[in-house]
């Protein structure tokens, strides 16, 4: 069983359920990673996510290994039948098969490069480790996707959704970098499953996501007229799917303020996090006693737990 996308999920639902019952009884399966190896490949840097997956591996009673290869791993080839005559010094074939016997389970992060459109949506390395690999693959956040995160967004929504059918709105905000669509893409996945929500994806025209994920999901221009009567609101930058990889609209009338979360109703915050305050959010929506980042966060121990432990049952 590998987990590189949300459609590894079979009913929402059910796992979001069984998440919350992990995250009561964290240590209740202490003995089922027992004498079994995870190990955390980092392509690209992280905080929760390899902080989260580890301590979800820790609660299951797994060994962890973790390498960064953006300083400690060698340079690694891709491409079939490549004469290695130039950078990179091992090959995938050589270093997944090699990697598969010292791990049960390998977990990978390794963001969009932002320049080749095509090469990202190939997911060359998470795609290359699934095929060469001999053990399951876990996506930590990929060039297209973060179903952790979504996973761990489920799980956040369900234990602050209002009784009423919820509306939830993820908003694009101005950021500094160019940006990829992984975590937006991911959540709109997840949010494509849920049943008994309105979701709404707000943005300024030209910043479409792949219409091949976003699919028939409601899309509105206006940010204000998207804010109005919305229980929750998850903001998030990314940069231009059409002119792929830039930076087409720095507009600061879209960073999430008091003011906008007025429009709303009393809704919760939500951002994966880091966050550039003050560009993405304020400080006084952050900050606010309506701001559930932290608790989002959390949550993305008991997401990964959950993934290892339908893989480990296997």
């Amino acid at each position: 069983m590998n987990f590189n996308a949300v459609n590894n999920i079979d009913v929402l639902e059910t796992w979001v359920k069984k998440a919350l019952k992990i995250k009561k009884k964290p240590l209740k399966n202490k003995k089922l990673g027992k004498n079994k190896t995870l190990g955390l490949l980092f392509f690209n840097s992280s905080l929760r996510t390899r902080l989260s997956t580890q301590k979800a591996a820790l609660n299951l009673g797994m060994n962890v290994m973790v390498m960064n290869f953006t300083n400690e791993g060698w340079t690694l080839e891709f491409e079939e039948g490549a004469v290695m005559n130039s950078g990179a010094s091992e090959h995938i074939k050589e270093a997944a098969a090699v990697v598969s016997q010292y791990c049960d389970v390998i977990a990978i992060r390794a963001f969009a490069g932002l320049v080749d459109k095509e090469k990202d949506n190939a997911e060359i390395v998470l795609s290359s480790f699934i095929k060469y690999a001999t053990v399951p693959i876990i996506n930590m956040e990929s060039a297209t996707g973060h179903p952790l995160q979504a996973l761990a967004d489920a799980i956040t929504i369900e234990e602050f959704k209002p009784k009423h059918r919820p509306k939830v709105v993820l908003t694009w905000a101005p950021h500094p970098k160019a940006l990829p669509q992984a975590v937006a893409n991911s959540f709109v996945e997840m949010m494509q499953l849920q049943k008994n929500m309105d979701f709404v994806i707000t943005h300024p025209k030209g910043y479409e996501l792949n219409p091949e994920i976003t699919k028939d999901s409601k899309i509105e221009y206006d940010q204000d007229k998207a804010f109005e009567n919305a229980d929750f609101i998850y903001a998030k930058n990314w940069s231009n799917y059409i002119e792929y990889g830039q930076i087409t609209n720095s507009d600061p009338n879209w960073t999430v303020t008091a003011e906008k979360m007025k429009l709303t109703n009393d809704a919760k915050f939500m951002h994966c996090l880091p966050v550039r305050r003050n560009m993405i959010v304020s400080d006084e929506v952050i900050d606010g006693p309506n701001s559930i980042v932290i608790e989002q966060a959390n949550n993305r121990t008991f997401a990964a737990q959950l993934v290892l432990q339908k893989i480990l049952k296997k």
